[in-house]
């Protein structure tokens, strides 16, 4: 079920980093250059980041208990 739910989290991250590089307009209508292409890459990967930390922190007090 936890490699299931990362997997599922690499899946979203592959399938947004995909769109964030190959878009050509974003959303308020600014032309995406290479390098507001790798900040807006470099935000998501924060996110997952965090995301990464939380649910290590989480696997360590699942395992401790268990």
């Amino acid at each position: 079920m936890w490699w299931l739910g990362n997997l599922i989290w690499l899946l979203i991250f592959g399938t947004l980093s995909f769109v964030l590089m190959t878009r050509r307009i974003d959303g308020s209508g600014a032309v995406q250059t290479p390098k507001t292409r790798l900040v807006s890459l470099g935000v998501l990967a924060v996110f997952f980041i965090i995301i990464l930390v939380i649910q290590l922190v989480i696997l360590i007090f699942v395992r401790r208990k268990g």
